[in-house]
């Protein structure tokens, strides 16, 4: 099953599903993750892509868990368009299972939660709450709650292989539209209380719509098509030029001098390597006033 992403809405309520399990192994992959920071990276990245799904075509957004927990912090971006891409400051951290679980918790700690809406303006605009469990799903509908006064059922879910490979992950939104009527609401809830967390949906092989079925059972929900979903960054060698270039002549000079350089993307994980000669060549184009010094 590819990942991918489908949307429903029944009576005033309206709700997103992903299946996200091969880009977050991606991910994990890209950036050689033990299991807590799979599963913390692997949940931001998806709530990203389910806020990014009610956004305009050409806006993005990019989330960043910042708690003071062995991790560090987790960011994400996300586009309306089904790519995302992310990192975890911290990879490789190991803590006690806690109820045979998982202890996101407090691998992400203490702290806040932000979310940056990039609208095509010069600024864009960013909210925060804080972190109220450090477990992602909470913490995102918390800060909907208090950011964006938008009352939310968030799941989140990662599971994770004995050989640290992605198993299953996805999650889904829930959103309670102005004026729905309560009875609506108490039959979604009803629904959502009796669901398995949504790893285990996942793994046991429901798509996006076969969630979202579950989550308005009982109900004539329309599911919309689903939009496929991929991990992708847009770094490139033209990229990282630009980058280099923009540090300047003497520290472009410096890194000739040194003979090669390496540049990691932090979001993907991908290796760029410049040795003396393309370093000059670089040197020499963008400032070809001081070559000739």
């Amino acid at each position: 099953m590819t990942d991918h992403l489908a949307r429903a809405t029944v009576f005033g309520v309206r709700a997103f599903a992903a299946i996200t399990t091969d880009l977050v192994d991606e991910a994990r992959r890209r950036h050689n993750c033990y299991p807590l920071a799979t599963a913390a990276l692997g949940r931001t990245m998806t709530a990203a892509l389910l806020l990014a799904a009610d956004l305009k075509t050409e806006e993005a957004i990019t989330m960043r868990i910042s708690g003071d927990g062995p991790l560090g912090i987790v960011v994400a971006d996300a586009s309306p368009q089904g790519s995302v891409r992310g990192y975890v400051e911290n990879p490789q951290i190991d803590l006690p299972l806690v109820n045979k679980k998982l202890d996101v918790g407090s691998a992400v700690g203490v702290g806040t939660i932000s979310v940056s809406r990039f609208t095509g303006l010069k600024q864009p605009f960013t909210g925060s709450a804080p972190l109220v469990s450090g477990e992602i799903a909470e913490d995102v509908a918390n800060y909907l709650l208090v950011s964006e006064q938008t009352p939310s059922t968030v799941a989140l879910g990662v599971l994770v292989n004995l050989d640290l490979s992605v198993a299953a992950a996805g999650g889904f939104w829930v959103q309670a539209m102005p004026g729905v009527e309560d009875e609506v609401v108490a039959v979604v809830e009803k629904n959502l209380a009796a669901m398995p967390p949504v790893s285990e949906l996942v793994n046991q092989g429901n798509n996006a719509a076969a969630i979202l079925k579950r989550i308005f059972a009982g109900m004539p929900a329309k599911v919309f098509n689903s939009s496929n979903l991929e991990f992708y960054c847009q770094c490139s060698t033209e990229r990282v030029e630009n980058m280099l270039v923009s540090l300047g002549p003497e520290e472009l000079s410096d890194m000739v001098d040194e003979g090669e350089s390496e540049i990691i993307c932090h979001f993907c994980g991908e290796k760029y390597n410049f040795d003396r000669g393309q370093l000059q060549n670089l040197l020499a184009q963008a400032f070809p006033t001081h070559v000739n010094k």
